[in-house]
């Protein structure tokens, strides 16, 4: 998508333009991911802050584990272990 500018105003407020709002699937009132990256601000919805971090986290784990199934082992052996 194209670079475009806004101005800010009253109280720090922002206005994202309509094609961003649309690329982003939000609307009015919905909730918003604000990252601050150096001297960059990332805007993004949810799922995709989400998605951004289970990317980061699938880096450190080996294909085919699951995490909810290792916590779940971990915590029945300490169970087993009372």
């Amino acid at each position: 998508m194209a670079e475009t500018t806004t101005r800010l105003g009253v109280n720090g407020r922002i206005v994202l333009p309509a094609a961003y709002r649309r690329a982003l699937g939000v609307v009015q009132g919905d909730e918003l991911v604000l990252i601050l990256e150096e001297d960059a601000l990332r805007i993004m919805s949810p799922a995709a802050a989400i998605k951004r971090a289970q990317a980061l986290v699938r880096q450190y784990i080996p294909e085919g584990t699951r995490l909810a199934d290792e916590l779940l082992a971990d915590r029945r052996a300490e169970a087993a272990h009372e």
